[in-house]
């Protein structure tokens, strides 16, 4: 698996993050929908990868710095021919080797209550996540599971 940094400008990667902007927004409400756009992702307290197998884009995945010790993952997403094929666990395995060179000792994510964010709570619950209070800016929400991994 080949791994590039910030290469929101390539074609492949451009499509990927705008169908998953697309997606997450058709499946949560307005007000609980918390995906960011290519320009939110260019934030300096985030860092960004996009994933490859040889010359196919398999994802992308972003981590952002809250704090000191504490980062939240953001955007990762599995490009639609390479679900259940490992890819999930490859990227969160690259974020938490990433954080924990960067020094980050709490990893939390926020991710979807209904059924369509079922894989990706299956997913983090396999990485030892555990459920948790809102952190950073989010509130208390039907529409939102909150999980964190101390590392």
């Amino acid at each position: 698996m080949r791994v590039i940094e910030n290469n929101f400008d390539n074609v492949e990667v451009n499509h990927l993050l705008t169908k998953h902007f697309i997606e997450l927004r058709s499946v949560s409400p307005d007000d609980s929908c918390h995906v960011l756009d290519i320009k939110g992702l260019k934030d300096s307290s985030i860092k960004f990868w996009s994933f490859w197998d040889n010359n196919q884009l398999i994802g992308c995945a972003a981590l952002k710095f809250l704090e000191d010790e504490h980062g939240e993952f953001k955007s990762i997403r599995v490009e639609d021919n390479f679900r259940g094929k490992g890819v999930g666990e490859k990227i969160i395995s690259h974020l938490i080797e990433v954080a924990k060179n960067e020094g980050i000792k709490r990893l939390s994510i926020e991710t979807g209550a209904g059924d369509f964010f079922k894989s990706a709570r299956k997913l983090f619950k396999k990485f030892g996540f555990k459920t948790c209070r809102p952190f950073a800016d989010y509130k208390e929400d039907p529409n939102s599971c909150y999980f964190d991994l101390e590392i």
